[in-house]
């Protein structure tokens, strides 16, 4: 008796018959099946007969894959796949025109299916289509029917293309070359010859030798889309199989026709949307192109190469060199070259090469910045001098952000991947630009420096601007601009207060979409985590802060330190000396009693900042905080020394006063600490051992070669 699960309830149909309900015992011989069912319509020698799906890809159905049978599965009774491919074999040879035809337009369809591809060449029925197509006396339809069902048949790799004549080859190439041929046998023709170029190297030198790039060129120039397609995916399939050296020479004859500019205006420009598959070709053209990038990429900079020395000192000397410096000493020039390479950015000032030893990108780094400077002088002349002119901590470095800014490029454009088999998000722009590489760097670094303005960055800030750097060029790519202008000016729109918002947004409708457990959860949370983050502002406020005083003249003039008693009771403050890092409580003579705190100031609210008023820049406004003590005559007034210690102070300010914390710093880690809490909760840890101690730390090792030092000294 067979079990439930190895019965399926099928409905099997014949032409000129009523369709037999059965139930299907998946483990009975499927020759037994296909006996009782022509035993049911009276049909003799049933090895004649296979069942086949009724609908869809109209598959037979063998020992190997009936168990993909469902219940409700609709089957039709059909010739056997030995039978079908015999009376086509025999049909194909008829002297009659018009069974030639019907014949190979039958074997067109059926042969997408391995079982009958297997049956017919196993009769050499590929030959006998082969010697149609060299002996080319057939009409166009036969010939399209012939194309395509050897097409079909190969496609399932039985046979190998390598065995292909080189008079087969010929016939096919000579139906792309020419320029009266049938739409349709073109079509398939250059599907033939792609399939041949991936499959072998001696295959592609004979292809790429019959069709000629001009011819390929020509047929992009078409109407027919499907002829567009199919010779783009034969230049694709030529350029990645080809070897470093022709595919350069293939590229430099592209080139030379204004390729690019060609799909750009009449491919991409002209219909408005591009078909999928045509899409995955453009990516692969962009993705090779911009390949040819990457050996710079992957090269560091020499620093005994005269020529690389030579563009470094280049870079300089247009920022900063005059002419009376030539006549300086060498010690002297050379003590002023360090201080120029560190106002233009580089960390080692004194030996500017080593920062671009990195790869990548490598010397791509350097080329970016000399193109820059050399395309653009004014802008690069603004960006540097601006920088290099200010002492307030809020200099943008234009060599570390050039290189950084490269390498995000790199990362963006995909340069130095091979191209994927699925991906087709191509760039329009990149169709409409020559060296698109250094244009959007050119764009970019100008972006970077306007961002790093907007969130009054410092040095420590760097990764945190290079993000929203990064989020600015994707985000803009992924509207997909298609001149370098339009992504200009929709990059530059996008400026940082337009981040923030769409980094809220989207925050927000990630918590709609949430699970209403989970957003519970996330409440349940919250009140935790912060008591946690109060903590950790009281414990950076018992550790203190070096606080500088600003004169009416706006000279520096002495440092004073300020922290929180372990009792969270008093706070204690006093002039100390600029090599006392971090000086003792006892030390600090005066203090003030927590509980005598009135009230916390921040921005122009401060005393010290309407004293001043007029004379403080709007850095200082945004640093600036002061309490206020005993019956609010007296105050403390603090300027922190950066955006971070601002947030610390006055949220462990308000945390004393029992107020809520409110600095953005504080909403960042809030939201950090709950999605990371949220994901731990969520984690499947069902009989995973967690250990109730941490796990042992390794010893260190004997050495420490294989780091790199990135301090660098100034000479």
């Amino acid at each position: 008796m067979p079990q439930q699960k190895d019965i399926v309830k099928i409905a099997i149909q014949m032409p000129g018959a009523y369709p037999q309900l059965i139930q299907l015992d998946q483990k009975k011989p499927l020759s037994a099946v296909i006996k009782e069912v022509c035993d049911c319509w009276n049909l003799p020698g049933p090895e004649n007969y296979a069942l086949q799906y009724a609908d869809g890809v109209q598959m037979y159905i063998t020992e190997s894959n009936r168990l993909d049978i469902k219940n409700g599965c609709i089957l039709r009774l059909t010739k056997a796949p030995g039978r079908c491919a015999e009376d086509l074999y025999k049909g194909i040879q008829s002297s009659d025109a018009g069974v030639r035809c019907d014949s190979l337009k039958e074997l067109a369809s059926v042969s997408t299916d391995v079982t009958f591809a297997q049956e017919f060449i196993s009769r050499d029925g590929h030959l006998l289509l082969v010697k149609i197509v060299e002996d080319c006396n057939e009409s166009n339809v036969i010939m399209t029917h012939t194309l395509t069902g050897f097409m079909e048949l190969m496609d399932h790799g039985i046979v190998s293309w390598e065995n292909l004549s080189s008079v087969f080859i010929k016939k096919i190439a000579s139906f792309v070359n020419a320029k009266p041929t049938d739409v349709s046998i073109q079509q398939v023709s250059l599907d033939i010859l792609m399939s041949m170029v991936l499959s072998s190297s001696n295959l592609f030198l004979q292809v790429k030798l019959e069709v000629t790039m001009e011819r390929l060129i020509a047929h992009l120039q078409v109407t027919n889309q499907q002829i567009q397609t199919k010779a783009m995916a034969l230049l694709m399939a030529l350029l990645q199989t080809a070897a470093d050296s022709d595919r350069q020479d293939m590229f430099a004859f592209l080139n030379k026709k204004n390729l690019r500019q060609y799909i750009y205006k009449n491919i991409i420009h002209s219909s408005g949307s591009v078909q999928d598959e045509m899409a995955h070709y453009l990516y692969v053209l962009q993705s090779l192109t911009l390949n040819h990038l990457e050996p710079r990429m992957r090269t560091p900079l020499d620093c005994y190469s005269q020529e690389q020395r030579d563009i470094l000192h280049g870079l300089r000397q247009a920022a900063f060199e005059t002419e009376s410096d030539n006549s300086l000493s060498h010690e002297r020039r050379r003590s002023l070259c360090a201080k120029e390479f560190k106002k233009l950015g580089f960390s080692n000032n004194s030996n500017p090469g080593q920062d671009l030893v990195r790869t990548p990108p490598g010397l791509l780094a350097l080329d970016t910045m000399y193109y820059f400077a050399a395309r653009y002088p004014d802008a690069y002349s603004r960006f540097v001098l601006e920088n290099s002119s200010r002492e307030d901590k809020h200099e943008c470095p234009f060599a570390r952000s050039s290189i950084q800014l490269t390498l995000i490029l790199c990362e963006i454009l995909r340069i130095g991947e091979p191209p994927s088999e699925t991906r087709s998000d191509y760039h329009p722009i990149f169709f409409s630009q020559d060296r698109l590489m250094e244009e959007l760097f050119c764009v970019c670094i100008q972006l970077l420096n306007k961002t790093w303005k907007e969130m009054r960055a410092t040095q420590e800030d760097f990764d945190k601007v290079m993000q929203v750097v990064r989020e600015q060029i994707t985000r803009t790519l992924s509207s997909k601009p298609t001149s370098l202008e339009l992504f200009k000016n929709k990059v530059n729109a996008l400026n940082y207060s337009e981040i923030l918002k769409l980094r809220q947004t989207e925050r927000l409708h990630q918590e709609e979409t949430l699970a209403p457990p989970v957003l519970e959860l996330k409440e349940r949370l919250k009140p935790e985590l912060l008591e946690l983050i109060r903590q950790q502002r009281l414990n950076r406020l018992c550790q203190g802060t070096m606080f500088k005083k600003i004169s009416s003249r706006r000279r520096q003039d002495k440092l004073w330190y300020c922290r929180l008693s372990p009792n969270h009771k008093m706070l204690h403050y006093g002039d100390v000396d600029e090599d006392l890092e971090n000086p003792p409580i006892e030390t600090l003579q005066e203090k003030i009693p927590v509980a005598d705190i009135k009230g916390l100031l921040t921005g122009k609210d401060c005393p010290h900042m309407k004293e001043n008023k007029g004379k403080q820049n709007k850095e200082a406004l945004d640093l600036a905080f002061s309490i206020t003590y005993d019956v609010e005559e007296y105050s403390l007034n603090f300027i922190a020394p950066s955006r971070t210690d601002f947030c610390l102070w006055t949220d462990g300010l308000n945390v004393l006063l029992g107020r809520e914390m409110s600095s953005e710093s504080m909403r960042g880690e809030l939201e950090i600490l709950l999605s990371m809490e949220i994901k731990l909760r969520l984690l499947d840890l069902e009989n995973v051992s967690i250990p109730d101690s941490a796990p042992v730390v390794p010893k260190p090792p004997s050495n420490y070669n294989f780091c790199y030092d990135f301090s660098q000294t100034e000479q």
